[in-house]
């Protein structure tokens, strides 16, 4: 039980660093235009994360029984993926790199499931599950971001070559809270939804190793025999626990992604997160746990490459471009080193 308890306190300080670590997917850009002041900023991306966590848990259903299998998955591993994942977290946040919170706790996940079987790759759902929807979207979903960014920007300068900036701007700045809001919604619904469905996928796993044969009738709630829908207690807890965090900010990412990446302007602010935004809420509705660091920091790439390649700084896309590449294999190195030490112990 004190196993149990230590890996729900890591499930939710996931949860909290995922959301002031990807704080900058919703806010970067509605902070480098100057819409919004950073404190306004987070406080209107923390409401729309909210809501958008409470608005399903299809991808949630993704994380906990579609990856690997779950009769191979325990307390202990749970708890080694979610170490692997706030440690690369962390590390990448103190970097100022925007990594994939999505990304490594699917790597923590794989990685730590296959060190717990001892090396039975058959754990790993490959045909069904991570193939066409972690490998193929982790390729699909940047490219859609990018040339999506591009022709949304394209298509609203050829549509308005001829009203004055001034006007541009104003309208812009006033429909970039729009698409702020749409994007920290976006963000919630597929996010947020991860943690979701570990926590559930660990109350399973506890049920099956008999942890819950004696408690008392009050908290029979835990036991979760097989897993089916997402308790609702799950979903409020997980999506309180992002919005609080990403009221904790990030501003070392937002630096990154808003004010050195491209230099925005609010009509380019709102092509980037309406761009991400409908890319990330249809992987959502496909329940497919795409990387929204991803889709938005592409968006922001095609917006700026439409001005010309030069705007874009290309010397940090290639260090993100790096974040990217290791975040699953390094996750899944120290999910399988962590789920090794806890079976020396």
């Amino acid at each position: 039980m004190t196993l149990l308890a230590l890996v729900l306190v890591a499930a939710l300080v996931f949860e909290f660093i995922n959301g002031f670590h990807d704080t900058a997917n919703a806010i970067a850009t509605v902070i480098s235009t100057k819409v919004l002041t950073p404190r306004l900023a987070v406080a209107w991306a923390s409401f729309w994360n909210l809501v958008g966590a409470l608005s399903g848990t299809a991808v949630a259903s993704t994380i906990g029984k579609g990856l690997v299998d779950t009769n191979a998955v325990n307390t202990s591993v749970v708890l080694c993926a979610l170490l692997a994942a706030i440690a690369w977290g962390l590390f990448t946040w103190w970097l100022g790199l925007p990594s994939s919170s999505s990304h490594a706790l699917i790597g923590g996940l794989c990685g730590a499931t296959l060190a717990g079987s001892g090396g039975n790759w058959d754990v790993l759902r490959w045909s069904t599950g991570l193939w066409p929807k972690v490998i193929l979207p982790m390729i699909a979903s940047p490219l859609m971001g990018f040339f999506g960014g591009m022709l949304l920007m394209g298509g609203i300068m050829a549509c308005l070559s001829r009203v004055r900036p001034r006007i541009v701007s104003a309208f812009f700045g006033k429909a970039q809270l729009i698409s702020a809001g749409f994007m920290g919604f976006s963000h919630g619904s597929n996010d947020a939804q991860k943690t979701m469905g570990i926590v559930t996928l660990t109350l399973v796993a506890a049920t099956r190793q008999g942890l819950f044969a004696h408690i008392p009738d009050w908290a029979s709630f835990l036991r979760i025999p097989v897993f089916g829908e997402v308790p609702k207690w799950i979903v409020v807890g997980c999506a309180l626990t992002m919005a609080a965090g990403t009221a904790g900010g990030g501003m070392r990412i937002i630096r990154t992604m808003g004010m050195r990446l491209v230099k925005l302007q609010p009509v380019q602010g709102f092509a980037a997160e309406t761009t991400a935004s409908l890319v990330i809420c249809a992987a959502s509705s496909l329940a497919v746990p795409v990387s929204t660091t991803h889709v938005i920091s592409t968006s922001i790439m095609g917006v700026g490459a439409t001005k010309r390649l030069s705007a874009v700084k290309w010397g940090i896309v290639e260090r993100i471009v790096w974040a990217w590449v290791l975040t699953i294999p390094v996750t899944g190195l120290l999910g399988a080193a962590f789920a090794e030490l806890s079976r020396a112990f």
